[in-house]
């Protein structure tokens, strides 16, 4: 029986006017087209300073005919009434909107609209703001003043070459990475295959300086793709679909921010999650306090009408294989009914013309922030509120490294219809909601929302606000209304939400215009505040010897004080110093022991003060005996596959403990009659490579062999695996095959590989080109009388040969 999916692309709709559709779709199970788990190099380099690039009133050639047709996402379980919200208290004033300003859109000077929807995404760091749209972005400084664009996304790809420098597609992401201070853009490129994704993160923390950019490849197409920030990786979630059409399934992918953040190759490691869900959303943390020391990235996504399903995603630069994506985790919430059944129902007035609500999914982002005592994240998405629409929020936490749901509760006050929300915490535990709303008697328009950490759970009652009331309605046929928004939170003093939305201030169709407002609760206290962190959270050392932990200071709201740091819990017989202390922004703490410091487990309590202000972070020493110097052998991978004549390569580890540091003698058993096996090098003391060669006419096989480490009177074995498969031969065909060809008549000649092959080339006689190494060639003959083609090639290392042969005729 068929899974029916609901899939969203963030389509981009020319303003050729052509239109979209938003049927549900069939599908069956479908094998990925990329594996389980990839790791694929990519290419990088720098952009050029943005000052030198193209100006705001450029051709926007690309955009136009970029129509795609906007698919939802996977969704299972019948509507349910919605329930199990507690009672709205009577709402207090809003807090004010402080900064307020116009982003990218018609009544920007100098821009004009040419595509829909607009998908308008922000970004605040400590001294600008940076707006995406489909397809452009525009720096601002903090009250609003343009400093550069808008510009096509691709101008940041600007030399890079390929999809990304070619293509402006849109689905666009801006994240401000807190934690190094740097900007990250990205945008998918989906004109021709393969399929990309283009990031692009600064190479400093101004956004108008240069960029590393990097371009990561799919097989299928990688829709609506949704980025997280994580101390480990930049995460991102994308709906999958093989050939464009066919659903088949999530994807969440890490990319290596480490590597990406000082410009060096970086990979990526990918889990599908089958066609059963789609639309899921990559954690990001918010603040300066980071999550513990190897905690997972969480992912969330809309299950059934009383579910949300979550993963944990761990990922292991070293050792790819170790990295694991786990779940789904069901999370029971009160029943919702998807807004508009997950389609189009939002009323305008004025117009018969209704908005979509892509209520089939959870809305960017899933924020996350660590308070000390507890892990909170937040997300939101469109439901059924009696006859309206509104915006259901949740508040999750971790336990024992789970997710479980704190609290929720639909926002819907009164009539109007709330939806495309985005939602996040500030360092008080406040949160923020930002959505659109509209009615048949209001114009659609752009409001926030909040609670304080200490309102009753479950509730929003701090009042609306209004960031600009919209004059107009969107009609003509054009029913999309964006596919997200963005609420962030101001880095500088982690109080000020900063909220972008689109609205319209005319009636029409292909006009959109984005506001960015601002607001802030009163009792969120922007003192000069600062946090510490301490990575790794655990280190194990041998009695006698030593070992260091990095300790971050992170200000908030503008603190520039010294901390002083200092140290309790070790053990007798152990020592510590900090290098340098007092610190500004980091500091290592050195931890020494000696011959005498007792075996065992010692929490350690690290501690920073300036003036007044005290914090505390923790850590773990683990001290452990002596152990005598041994060794292990390991092999990677564990199996290869090989055509016979072909070789194959496994890695050999050799892990020293307990300070072995010796050479090992390396052998091979057990290999196939026709195999054999070489080493490099041999004795190895780290690692060496295991070379096997195989013959081309030994037979099939699947054989498991030994290898073997020696060294002094210790012996350490591992096992591998080796499947050796018979080669396909090549074959060649011409057309005709034989017989007579006019003078000037053309034979169309083709060499097809086998799997262990290769092509020499092509001699002719009477005929033009009289030789050609290329494995498809036409030939035209040119002299009366007997005439021959003859392809040249070898099959695993043999060479072969065909003739093929005419009499050229007059006519």
């Amino acid at each position: 029986m068929g899974t029916c999916v609901r899939f969203g692309l963030a389509a981009i709709v020319a303003v050729l006017g052509i239109g979209v559709g938003s049927g549900g779709m069939t599908a069956s199970a479908t094998t990925p087209s990329d594996p389980p788990v990839v790791s694929v190099p990519v290419h990088m380099d720098v952009s050029p300073p943005l000052g030198s690039l193209e100006p705001a009133n450029y051709n926007f050639e690309s955009a136009l005919g970029n129509d795609r047709p906007a698919k939802p996402v996977p969704t299972r379980g019948g509507d349910a009434p919605v329930g199990g919200t507690s009672p709205t208290p009577p709402a207090k004033t809003a807090p004010a909107v402080g900064t307020s300003f116009e982003g990218i859109g018609r009544g920007l000077p100098g821009y004009s609209v040419f595509a829909a929807p607009p998908d308008p995404n922000g970004a605040v760091g400590p001294n600008h703001y940076v707006e995406v749209v489909n397809t452009d972005y525009a720096v601002f400084n903090k009250s609003g003043t343009l400093l550069y664009g808008p510009v096509p996304i691709n101008t940041v790809f600007s030399g890079f070459g390929g999809g990304c420098e070619r293509d402006n597609d849109g689905d666009p992401t801006v994240l401000y990475d807190r934690n190094s201070d740097r900007w990250l853009i990205s945008q998918f490129a989906v004109t021709t295959t393969r399929y990309l994704n283009c990031v692009a993160v600064s190479t400093s923390p101004d956004p108008l300086g240069t960029y590393y950019r990097y371009s990561y490849s799919y097989t299928d197409f990688p829709d609506y793709p949704k980025f997280g920030i994580w101390p480990d990786g930049y995460y991102v979630s994308m709906n999958m679909f093989a050939g464009g059409t066919t659903f088949s399934g999530g994807r969440a992918c890490s990319y290596d921010r480490a590597k990406m953040l000082t410009g060096q190759a970086a990979t990526q490691q990918c889990f599908s999650t089958g066609i059963n869900y789609g639309g899921l959303l990559p954690s990001t943390v918010d603040g300066s306090r980071l999550p513990p020391a190897g905690a997972p990235d969480y992912f969330v996504a809309l299950d059934t009408n009383s579910t949300l399903v979550s993963w944990k995603f761990h990922v292991d630069w070293s050792t790819p294989a170790n990295s694991t994506f786990t779940g789904p985790n069901s999370l029971n919430v009160a029943p919702y009914t998807m807004a508009c059944g997950g389609g189009t129902c939002i009323p305008q007035p004025g117009t018969t013309q209704r908005l979509d609500s892509l209520a089939d999914r959870l809305m960017y982002r899933l924020a996350y922030r660590n308070f000390g005592d507890h892990e909170a994240l937040v997300v939101n998405h469109s439901v059924t509120a009696g006859s309206s629409v509104g915006v259901r929020w949740y508040e999750l936490r971790v336990s024992s490294g789970n997710l479980s749901l704190f609290q929720q509760g639909t926002y819907a006050p009164d009539s109007n219809f709330r939806w495309m929300g985005s939602i996040a915490m500030d360092q008080a535990g406040n949160m923020g909601l930002g959505y659109s709303v509209s009615s048949s008697t209001l114009a659609p328009s752009i409001r926030y929302t909040g609670r304080l950490a200490s309102d009753p759970l479950g509730t929003m009652p701090q009042g609306e606000g209004t960031i600009i009331a919209g004059t107009g309605s969107q009609n003509n046929g054009l029913s999309r209304w964006g596919d997200y928004t963005s609420m962030v939170v101001d880095p500088f003093d982690d109080c000020t939400f900063w909220y972008t939305n689109e609205y319209l201030n005319a009636n029409g169709s292909f006009n959109w215009s984005t506001r960015v407002g601002t607001f802030k609760f009163p009792n969120c206290s922007s003192v000069p505040d600062f946090s510490l962190a301490v990575t790794p959270s655990s280190q194990s050392v041998v009695q006698g010897a030593g070992t260091s932990y990095s300790v971050a200071i992170s200000p908030s709201s503008g603190f520039n004080a010294s901390v002083s740091l200092d140290l309790s819990g070790l053990p007798s017989g152990a020592g510590f110093s900090f290098g340098p202390n007092p610190a500004t922004s980091s500091s290592t703490l050195t931890v020494t022991t000696t011959a005498s410091t007792p075996a065992g487990t010692y929490p350690l309590t690290i501690t920073g003060a300036s003036g007044a202000l005290s914090h505390t972070a923790a850590a773990v020493l683990v001290v452990t005996t002596p152990v005598s110097p041994d060794y292990a052998v390991s092999v990677s991978p564990s199996s290869r596959t090989v055509i016979a004549g072909a070789s194959a390569g496994y890695t050999i580890t050799i892990s020293p403990v307990g300070g072995f540091s010796g050479p090992v003698a390396l052998s091979v058993s057990g290999l196939p009659s026709g195999a054999s096996g070489a080493f490099s090098p041999n004795p190895a003391t780290n690692s060496s490579v295991l070379t096997v060669t195989t013959t081309t006419g030994m037979a099939p096989t699947n054989a498991t062999f030994t290898i073997t480490g020696v060294s002094g009177g210790l012996s350490h074995s591992t096992t591998a695996t080796l499947v050796v498969t018979a080669p396909t031969p090549a074959t060649v065909s011409c057309s005709p095959a034989s017989g007579s060809v006019r003078r000037n008549g053309v034979v169309k000649c083709t060499w097809t590989p086998g799997s262990n092959s290769s092509f020499s080339g092509w001699t002719t006689a009477r005929f033009t080109p009289t030789s050609s190494t290329n494995p498809s060639q036409s030939f035209t003959a040119t002299t009366i009388g007997s005439a021959s083609i003859v392809a040249q090639w070898t099959d695993g290392g043999v060479t072969k040969s065909q003739t093929f042969t005419y009499t050229v005729t007059r006519r």
